[in-house]
């Protein structure tokens, strides 16, 4: 009957104290969400291979007010800035023509796309405003606090 008891408040302590998360998209979801309803694009750019880009995700990202946040007012999308995806953008298609599968888990060519947002290291975070221009580029790692703070 213990171990049953255990077990319960376990479970609903789990259940409990997972971290709101963010509720990330497909740039071309977040293009398409955004002519139902216009939010600006908050845009996460990462590598594979980059260790600030994972403690963003394991720190900032986790954090419960950050993604309550993100959520109410972007349409949040991850880019990996040396991957392969196409990526549409005002009427322009940005590829990776240089992209070497055999290396996508350590450092690759820079996609066009990273080029156009004017990305210089990683981590950057970009904010897409609804005119489809740069609001913001924030460049490195920042805690939950910080970034909220520079989203606000």
């Amino acid at each position: 009957m213990k171990q049953l008891v255990y077990l319960v408040f376990f479970v609903m302590f789990g259940i409990s104290s997972q971290a709101q998360k963010i509720n990330w998209m497909s740039f071309d979801q977040a293009i398409s969400a955004q002519k139902k309803s216009l939010k600006p694009i908050f845009i996460d750019v990462y590598t594979n291979w980059c260790p600030p880009c994972k403690l963003l995700d394991e720190q900032t990202f986790s954090n419960e007010e950050l993604a309550n946040y993100i959520n109410e007012n972007f349409y949040a999308v991850k880019f990996n800035a040396e991957g392969n995806e196409s990526i549409t953008f005002s009427g322009k298609t940005f590829k990776n023509p240089r992209y070497d599968a055999s290396r996508a888990n350590s450092r690759n060519s820079m996609h066009e796309f990273a080029y156009h947002l004017k990305v210089q290291a990683y981590p950057t975070m970009i904010v897409i405003g609804k005119d489809a221009k740069i609001d913001k580029n924030i460049l490195g790692f920042r805690n939950a606090k910080q970034l909220l703070l520079e989203l606000q």
